[in-house]
């Protein structure tokens, strides 16, 4: 049976790798900014069986905020949120939301928007002991802004804060920690690269159509970013 989701992955591969290529490997959410933030994860509650929902404890993480087809303001656009636990290390985890509804249909649709203060989630299924789960963001208050200026002010004034949930199924969210959103990084959108297929939290494997969708996609800007890599470092010789 031929696997639609991977085969529309594929064909994807050969426009993004081509918009990777002009982009700088950056085929999607190309301009952003990157901040320091605090990721806390309560544990306690009905526990999930999964252990990055069930633990507890404090970590420092990378935060980018970006658009998505990197459409100029005012202009509405997917908006999205990436997140890097353990940066640095050999086994990071990364996390990308993209600006949805709420609701159990909405939440699998990416939805424009012109404000950072909605919700973002997964839209990608994970598969987990718990069954299928996505995860989200959900605004703890109504004033984010969405564009990198205003973001690096208010982040400067005060923490940019984010309830962070699961959901399994088409279910309930269930908050399980919390983002907080410190001072921006120097420079504003250094070169950081996320990838959920490859760096999904322990428990959670990437799951579903989105996820087959995805994997040959995320290869083609891989391979891309090498191919500017290489034709940079050869320029420079």
């Amino acid at each position: 049976m031929v696997d639609l989701p991977r085969t529309a992955g594929r064909m994807a591969a050969v426009p993004l790798g081509a918009l990777a290529r002009w982009r700088r490997g950056k085929p999607m959410h190309p301009r952003g900014a990157v901040f320091r933030g605090v990721l806390e994860r309560f544990g306690g509650g009905p526990a999930w069986g999964v252990p990055f929902l069930d633990a507890s404890g404090r970590e420092e993480v990378v935060v980018r905020f970006s658009r998505g087809a990197g459409l100029p303001a005012p202009l509405p656009d997917v908006l999205g949120i990436a997140v890097r636990l353990g940066a640095g290390s050999a086994a990071p985890v990364d996390l990308l939301l993209s600006s949805t509804g709420r609701g159990a249909l909405t939440r699998l649709v990416p939805v424009p928007r012109v404000d950072a203060a909605t919700v973002h989630s997964s839209i990608m299924a994970y598969r987990t002991a718990a069954g299928p789960l996505r995860l989200a963001a959900l605004p703890v208050a109504d004033d984010v802004p969405s564009e990198a200026g205003p973001l690096v002010r208010a982040a400067g004034e005060r923490p940019v804060v984010f309830d962070l949930a699961a959901a399994r199924g088409l279910g309930e969210w269930r908050t399980f920690g919390r983002l907080t959103v410190g001072r921006p990084a120097e420079p504003l959108d250094p070169d950081v690269r996320f990838d959920a297929v490859c760096h999904p939290p322990p428990g959670l494997a990437p799951d579903g159509p989105l996820a087959r969708f995805r994997a040959p996609a995320y290869a083609a800007a891989r391979q891309a970013r090498s191919e500017v890599q290489a034709g940079s470092a050869t320029s420079a010789g």
